[in-house]
């Protein structure tokens, strides 16, 4: 392991990411001219360290969790810690508990965004197999300050979605299968490295990156990021800013989450369905509760309530069937596994 080079290699990854990490670290030779620093989506309650112990197993790179304010060598990997964000600054990590990007912490974009402000040219985004779209705001980050953006050919991904939202999302460089991307990175970090001219480092991208690092941003430093519209923040409820630059459509709040427009799409789809599903909960027990209420009753008042009861489960059925058709279109079994049953 040799002092920090000029280049820098960041990786990000989700689900499928133990094996295809293992695979490339395996092409990796310790003697490599860069360090390289990676986003793997690790549950908060993880420690990262058995991943850390899998990878030694499997190449000469010195390979550690990232520790807070340490410096960045050539010959090393470093791990994000769970929970955490990993960002760079001045040949040096930085760790941070940082709001959430595209509802994960650590975020790939964080850190594609802070090793683009820091290393402009000389920085390599990889994008590897993974669910949703962390990564792709990332690249075209890496993009913008004259990187080099490379992902995971989608053929050959475990989980194609991250590599594919990259290609939809921005310029790729470079999209390989995986036994043939450790060959690529070696000839990339073997070409000279360029000059950082911080004038060409877009402003926006210098703001969000000094915004990171502080944790905390404040609305008249989102207001020179882009437009507020009427939308609010999933994570937290506060509103949100339409950001006017780069390539992407992107969304971030005063606070510091921050959205893909399909990012911020699929978490108000979650919320949504949450929400029907509390009301469908609530329609079974007044349902129930109706029963008795006609059971017990007598007459008038009886018919009354038979005549909400059926109302009542015309809308949960209505509600079970919309709920149900949202899962089918996005992949997943309905709740009973087979067909729709109708409330009777």
């Amino acid at each position: 392991m040799t002092s920090f080079s000029a280049h820098l290699i960041v990786i990000g990854t989700s689900a499928g990411g133990m094996p295809a990490l293992t695979q490339l670290v395996e092409q990796l030779p310790a003697t490599l001219p860069a360090a390289v620093l990676v986003v793997q989506h690790l549950s908060p309650e993880s420690s990262g360290e058995p991943l850390i112990t899998r990878l030694r197993r499997h190449t000469g790179l010195h390979c550690q969790l990232a520790v807070h304010n340490a410096p960045l060598q050539a010959g090393a990997l470093y791990l994000a810690p769970p929970d955490r964000h990993l960002l760079v600054k001045n040949d040096r990590m930085l760790v941070t508990k940082g709001p959430r990007e595209n509802n994960y912490r650590p975020a790939a974009d964080a850190l594609f965004r802070s090793a683009a402000v820091a290393y402009g040219p000389n920085v390599i985004g990889v994008v590897l197999t993974g669910m949703l779209h962390d990564g792709t705001a990332g690249l075209d980050f890496i993009k913008r300050c004259g990187g080099t953006a490379v992902v995971q050919d989608p053929n050959d991904a475990e989980f194609p979605s991250m590599p594919e939202s990259a290609l939809r999302g921005t310029d790729i460089d470079y999209a390989v299968p995986l036994h043939l991307m450790g060959r690529l990175l070696q000839e990339l970090v073997g070409m000279p490295s360029k000059p950082l001219n911080e004038a060409s480092v877009p402003d926006d991208l210098k703001l969000e990156a000094s915004i990171a690092e502080r944790v905390v941003g404040t609305t008249d430093e989102v207001n020179q990021l882009g437009r507020q519209v009427p939308l609010t923040c999933p994570e937290c409820g506060g509103a949100l800013w339409e950001l006017k630059h780069g390539k992407m459509l992107r969304y971030r709040c005063h606070t510091g989450h921050a959205f893909t427009a399909d990012g911020l799409l699929d978490k108000t789809q979650q919320a949504m369905e949450e929400t029907l599903w509390v009301a469908l909960r609530m329609m079974e027990e007044r349902k129930n509760l109706l029963t008795s209420m006609a059971v017990r009753g007598e007459g008038l008042w009886s018919v009354q309530q038979e005549e909400k009861l059926e109302e009542i489960k015309r809308h949960i059925n209505r509600l079970r069937e919309f709920l149900i058709n949202g899962q089918r279109q996005e992949g997943y079994p309905n709740e009973n596994g087979s067909e729709d049953q109708a409330i009777s």
